[in-house]
């Protein structure tokens, strides 16, 4: 397929068809020259890839050297807005990731990661994909208006995650602020879920992956 235009401002993302056992994934691949390392963001829930806290991390991790791969969930690429279960979405995702261990980011220590919904998937399946770190933006911890109701909260998926996170998250995000952990640093930036200070998100993102890819 030709490639789609990429955060670096002009140049062409790969993209790729990838089948899942729920349909094909689309992944939009950013390579760069020499990778240290490669990171896979996810979409949120009604979103796609072209978020502007996704591009803004995908941004912060190309000038790291580290190659992004952004991954349209297959309900997405077969034009539903409504997103599958999540046991069918942890499918998708851990089919991709697989695939791209193979292929195109063989031989790359791989992050994981994505937006809200994706962040969540990410967590959940970090430990199957072989993920040395996570990335979280927008982290939903509770549904709006719902922090006071213990039972819906997420929490415990980032708690579970075995590895280093990041979460970034806006200072009035409705979906809650979570707390740090072992392991897990979070650093707020200022909005909403949306995420949209581009500079913010890509400072804090590039901060925390440096360190990440120095502990290598």
């Amino acid at each position: 397929m030709p490639g789609s235009v990429g955060p670096r401002g002009g140049a062409a993302a790969l993209v790729l068809e990838l089948d899942t056992p729920h349909g094909s994934a689309r992944v939009h691949l950013h390579r760069v020259d020499r990778p240290v390392a490669a990171l896979v963001l996810g979409h949120g829930a009604g979103g796609g890839v072209a978020a502007p806290d996704l591009v803004a991390a995908t941004k912060a991790a190309q000038a790291l050297e580290i190659s992004v791969a952004l991954v349209e969930q297959p309900y997405r690429v077969a034009g539903r807005r409504s997103p599958a279960p999540a046991r069918q979405l942890d499918a998708a995702w851990t089919a991709v990731l697989a695939q791209l261990r193979e292929d195109a980011l063989s031989g790359l220590a791989l992050m994981s990661g994505g937006r809200s919904s994706g962040g969540r998937v990410a967590c959940r399946t970090a430990a199957v994909t072989g993920a040395i770190a996570v990335v979280c933006l927008a982290f939903p911890l509770h549904p709006p208006g719902r922090g006071d109701d213990p039972t819906k909260s997420r929490l415990y998926e980032l708690d579970a995650v075995p590895v280093p996170t990041l979460v970034l998250q806006g200072l009035s995000d409705p979906f809650g602020m979570p707390p740090e952990g072992a392991g897990r640093t979070v650093l707020r930036v200022p909005g909403d879920h949306a995420l949209r200070n581009s500079a913010a998100v890509s400072a804090a993102a590039s901060e925390w992956l440096a360190a990440r890819i120095a502990a290598m």
